[in-house]
């Protein structure tokens, strides 16, 4: 890849997460995502899955994409007690810290999780 595609930002960042526990996409999951300077976590913008358990679009694309450190922190405790009526067992929020070398390429981050665990991966 060339030093100027890398430099330019075309790619995009993109998430969306899996109920595990009840077989589902998390419709309706709030997702709060910064970007991060050091020990500063700076917010960006708040987003709610849709029922597919996606954004409606990508968090940031083209030259919002930069390299760098970001944080993805998913409200899974309250969406756990919304959609299964009872108080918030031992997950909470979920923050997923991770950073981005190729602004050029395209970084998913899904999540799948139950109430008491769960898993992420860069997936495509």
């Amino acid at each position: 890849m060339a030093l100027g595609a890398l430099m330019t930002g075309t790619g995009r960042l993109t998430t969306h997460v899996l109920d595990t526990a009840n077989g589902h996409p998390a419709r309706g999951m709030t997702i709060d995502f910064y970007r991060v300077d050091g020990e500063e976590a700076i917010f960006e913008t708040s987003v709610i899955t849709n029922d597919d358990g996606r954004c409606d679009g990508p968090l940031l694309q083209g030259e919002q994409l930069a390299a760098g450190a970001y944080r993805l922190c998913f409200h899974v405790g309250d969406y756990f007690s919304r959609i299964n009526g009872m108080p918030v067992t031992f997950l909470d929020v979920v923050a997923v810290d991770f950073r981005v070398s190729d602004p050029a390429a395209h970084y998913h981050v899904p999540l799948l999780v139950s109430p008491f665990g769960y898993s992420t991966y860069r997936g495509s």
